[in-house]
């Protein structure tokens, strides 16, 4: 077994994880490494911002993958999230990055100008926007 193969996802995670702590920890969001291990498609990590009963779960195998917000019970993922916002087609996540950390970056830049209500606010808008989500999925799947 290749160390660095197996260690890579993992700190390319962290490293991505110091990119989003520049949005993140102000708003007294702290990272914890939840998950790595190889799997089906390779070795991978994941772990979760978390402040309160709000989480924002990242996923990396070879670039950062699946990107979901929760507030209590109710979850959406980014890419969900920026099409019911409105934003979707000005937002930078999902990336085709040159390097992997590109992608930390497109998210922070997301996060920094259309994730206020979930990083900083009451999470009202956050809440709505998951339960119409909830009650008409099918409304909004590739809507831009």
């Amino acid at each position: 077994m290749d160390k660095d193969e197996e260690s890579r996802p993992q700190k390319l995670l962290l490293a991505g994880v110091e990119i989003l702590d520049t949005v993140l920890r102000s708003h007294g969001f702290v990272f914890v490494l939840e998950h790595h291990g190889k799997g089906s498609g390779g070795w991978f990590a994941s772990g979760r911002y978390q402040r309160d009963d709000r989480r924002l779960e990242l996923h990396f195998r070879q670039a950062l993958g699946m990107v979901t917000y929760s507030l209590g019970s109710d979850r959406l993922n980014h890419e969900t999230y920026m099409k019911l916002l409105g934003v979707y087609g000005r937002n930078q996540y999902p990336d085709f990055p040159q390097e992997p950390l590109d992608s930390f970056r497109c998210l922070a830049s997301d996060i920094e100008k259309y994730c206020t209500d979930f990083v900083a606010g009451d999470g009202a808008r956050f809440r709505s926007l998951a339960r119409q989500h909830t009650l008409k999925p099918r409304e909004f799947r590739g809507v831009p």
